[in-house]
């Protein structure tokens, strides 16, 4: 009898182990994950003296995710299998703003939400678009599909800059860029977020900074 139980025993351990065997050797392509980044250099002209908080973005509804957005001729939007950026947009979009103002504007010092109310100035960033728009016709069904349909990279900003003493803003502005993608392969549509998304930023830095540098002129000593 006891001989019987182990052989069950050993019998039914080895059914788990195949069952769980057959979990982890699916078929499912993994999920490749996306990194953002702007490109680095020196910032023009002379230091303003003021300091900058940049708020978490605002993101429109159905891009406020961290899955990659395709929006199709019918106003369809969808998401890309298999691939999702490194975080949330909202968190996307912060951390690439903070790269280019560190990287191109000549602020005294540009920090995180967090340090709001020691900075001078703040900066809200309103994210209208930030997908990919497919065109009508034939190789428009996603990446790696025939024909020539590879999409536009649509990255629309607004950007509102203010004085944190009393919350009055001082400028308000917007950029609108559309990059084609090279092919219809994610690789490619990623670069092209790429550049839209760097385009996009360094207008905003552009603005914010020529906003910060007249309201620094009016200011009294």
């Amino acid at each position: 009898m006891k001989h019987l139980l182990r052989t069950a025993s050993a019998l039914a351990l080895a059914l788990a182990l195949a069952a769980c065997g057959s979990l982890f050797q699916s078929k499912v392509p993994p999920t490749s994950m996306y990194l953002l980044s702007v490109k680095t250099g020196a910032a023009v002209g002379a230091e303003v003296p003021v300091d900058l908080a940049v708020l978490k973005p605002q993101v429109r509804t159905g891009l406020d995710t961290d899955l990659i957005a395709a929006l199709y001729p019918d106003r369809r939007l969808d998401y890309f299998a298999q691939a999702r950026w490194s975080g949330p947009l909202d968190e996307v979009v912060h951390d690439l703003a903070l790269q280019a103002f560190r990287a191109h504007a000549n602020l005294r010092t540009v920090q995180a939400e967090a340090s709001v109310f020691g900075s001078g100035y703040w900066l809200e960033i309103d994210v209208a678009d930030f997908q990919a728009e497919y065109p009508a016709g034939p190789g428009a069904g996603g990446p790696g599909t025939t024909g020539t349909g590879a999409p536009t990279i649509h990255v629309h900003l607004l950007g509102s800059v203010g004085a944190a003493a009393d919350r009055r803003v001082l400028g308000r502005f917007e950029a609108d860029v559309r990059q084609p993608a090279a092919e219809n392969r994610l690789t490619a549509i990623v670069e092209a977020y790429n550049q839209a998304a760097s385009t996009a930023l360094a207008k905003i830095v552009a603005d914010t900074t020529a906003t910060l540098n007249r309201s620094s002129e009016r200011r009294p000593n």
